[in-house]
């Protein structure tokens, strides 16, 4: 005779199939094409406005999320060669930005943050490449599809607007347009005709990333910024400041540029470089420049504009 299963039964079966899946995003890094700093803004915290052209680079970290026991909390791995200071010990884990978007998850859909990360570095840390907003974003992501909130990009931005400024960009990818202190976004959509205007000019395609062992404070790069300003004729008005604290940058672009980039400029608030080459035959010619030149000490290749890659396993 058959029997009715408990209802215990259900819960165990439903909680065991909840701890075997696990999301895995892979979030690219990225890159403003254009950054104009204007004043700063009481209201954002003291915070400048900017205007930039945002193009994510398919340099990507991962994270992966996977449902613990109720009332187990959270865990973080940290995986990767190249973890700058995210290896210290003093390190508060807590203060990572992917935990921190699994938080402001937990926060927004009143739940426990019962959840295993595992993040593996491939982004530059402290390098001007939204390293840790990538991760946030794919935390935000992943604990979205995890839990199966299904929530619009709209709310997810929301969201990621609370914990940086390229958090809500870093969601989509892309190419966007973005504004207030970076977190407006406004999606350039692939075959548009600023896409297509961009990629005329040369934005898109193979891109190398010059990195560096050595990374740049962005609130030590915006503060040079107020005291030297922008460079004469530079897209990316932290640039001056950047290669003021990192020299090496500067050597980068330069070279770069006399080896036929079609753009070459530093990241962000740096100390990374990016150059963005028409063919195979230029990156070889930038990257034995810079080998030659001791102008950066990771060379990585890449393609952009990118996107965001989700996958679900049992």
């Amino acid at each position: 005779m058959q029997t009715t299963p408990r209802v215990e039964d259900f819960y165990t079966q439903h909680l065991e199939q909840t701890r075997s899946l696990t999301v895995r995003v892979d979030c690219p890094a990225k890159t403003n094409l254009t950054l104009e700093v204007g004043p700063t803004h009481e209201e954002w915290g003291g915070r400048h406005a900017l205007d930039t052209i945002y193009c994510a680079v398919g340099v990507y970290d991962t994270v992966t999320a996977t449902a613990k026991a109720p009332g187990s909390g959270f865990s973080l791995d940290l995986e990767g060669t190249h973890l700058g200071d995210l290896a210290s010990s003093s390190s508060d884990m807590r203060r990572n930005h992917a935990v921190l978007a699994l938080f402001a998850m937990a926060q927004a859909a009143n739940r426990e943050p019962d959840v295993a990360l595992t993040i593996t570095k491939r982004i530059p840390v402290g390098a001007g490449l939204g390293g840790g907003s990538a991760d946030a974003a794919a935390a935000i992501l992943a604990i979205d599809r995890l839990w199966e909130l299904n929530w619009p990009i709209e709310r997810l931005s929301e969201i990621a607007a609370t914990l940086g400024a390229d958090m809500p960009f870093c969601l989509t990818g892309g190419l966007a347009h973005g504004t207030g202190f970076g977190e407006q976004i406004e999606d350039i959509e692939a075959g548009s005709d600023r896409a297509h205007d961009l990629e005329a000019q040369g934005f898109t395609g193979e891109v190398l990333v010059g990195a560096y062992h050595a990374q740049l404070s962005t609130p030590e790069v915006y503060h040079t910024f107020d005291v030297v300003g922008a460079g004469e004729g530079d897209h990316n008005h932290l640039q001056a400041a950047a290669i003021s604290l990192h020299p090496r940058s500067g050597r980068a672009i330069e070279a770069a540029l006399k080896a036929g980039a079609r753009h070459a400029f530093v990241s962000g608030s740096g100390p990374s470089v990016v150059a963005f080459v028409p063919d195979h035959a230029t990156a070889q010619r930038i990257i034995d420049a810079w080998m030659q030149q001791d102008a950066a000490d990771r060379i990585i290749r890449a393609k952009a504009p990118a996107t965001p890659i989700i996958g679900v396993t049992q």
